[in-house]
């Protein structure tokens, strides 16, 4: 429980910070380093494109028992126009397990990130298609990768 008033903490921090960057979004992913997340995304910069950064929420439970996955990333976007990206990344997942998982399934990992990323420079609708290699202690899964859309505002 105080991993996750920390992490919470951290998100807070994080939205504050990030508050007066451009190119804000929101985003539901399926796949990727958080399952089944929620995201927050935004551009480090006054620019479209460039560096930026993410964290979400996602995860699964049944029956009371559960996993929470906190996805947290800087990113890159190239692109030539104000629409169509590239997207480059890398992060690390906190997990953490609650009810018959606690402390059994916790725990973290790294992720990378190349793909597509459809964001309008105007705000709306965004689409994102990634293949997101995860790592950790004793694995590699090169094949990892998901779809999200969202709204951009």
């Amino acid at each position: 429980m105080k991993k996750l008033f920390i992490l919470l903490f951290a998100f807070i921090a994080f939205s504050e910070f990030v508050s007066a960057q451009s190119a804000k979004s929101i985003y539901f992913e399926l796949g990727g380093p958080g399952l089944a997340s929620v995201n927050f995304d935004t551009r480090f910069g006054a620019k479209e494109g460039g560096l930026g950064g993410r964290v979400g929420i996602g995860g699964f439970s049944v029956g009371g028992t559960g996993v929470l996955f906190i996805p947290i990333a800087v990113n890159y976007l190239l692109g030539k126009d104000t629409k169509n990206y590239f997207e480059l990344g890398i992060g690390v997942t906190p997990v953490l397990g609650t009810g018959e998982l606690d402390g059994n399934f916790s725990g973290t990992f790294g992720h990378l990130n190349f793909g597509y990323r459809l964001q309008p420079q105007d705000g709306g609708f965004t689409f994102r298609a990634f293949i997101s290699p995860v790592f950790g202690s004793g694995y590699f899964i090169p094949y990892w990768g998901g779809l999200s859309f969202g709204y951009k505002f």
